[in-house]
């Protein structure tokens, strides 16, 4: 089964594997909420070396989540657009965590666990906002927080670049 945001992740940001959080879009209300699926494989490179005897997905990791699919709220915003495609300004641009004010694991993700994420818009704002979010195994809610992040230029954050 196909979903009208197959191409959506790949399209609005500029991550790739391994680093590419997010495996398929859901649900997605522009400037609102989005929620999306992750699965895990006992080989997921972004967690390799973190605790390899227990298979544990860093809670760092769960943040980053919420905050790739806060970066496709940022960027799909209707106003953000301009004749159906994405406003040239905010092509390239990521989502960078500034804070994360209140967080809570509670329960520990493993490596082949399914995780259903959600975001919601607090503040949205052209270059930074504000998220809730939560991660949820099999209906369980097993992470939340709230973060703010602000959009930055994807190729001003490559190593050995200097910011324009």
């Amino acid at each position: 089964m196909t979903s009208s945001f197959d191409n959506l992740i790949e399209r609005v940001l500029p991550h790739r594997h391994p680093f590419l959080l997010v495996d398929r879009v859901t649900e997605f209300e522009p400037g609102r909420r989005i929620a999306g699926i992750k699965n895990f494989s006992a080989n997921e490179e972004a967690c390799q070396g973190y605790d390899p005897a227990r298979m544990l997905v860093p809670a760092g990791i769960l943040f980053e989540m919420v905050t790739q699919l806060g970066g496709i709220l940022v960027l799909e915003r209707p106003e953000m657009q301009g004749s159906g495609m994405q406003r040239p300004g905010m092509q390239g641009k990521v989502a960078v965590i500034l804070q994360i004010p209140a967080a809570r694991l509670l329960e520990p993700v493993y490596l082949g666990d399914t995780l259903r994420v959600e975001a919601e818009a607090v503040k949205l704002r052209e270059n930074f906002g504000e998220l809730r979010g939560a991660a949820y195994r099999e209906g369980k809610l097993v992470a939340e927080g709230q973060m703010r992040f602000a959009m930055a230029s994807a190729a001003d954050l490559l190593l050995g670049q200097e910011p324009a």
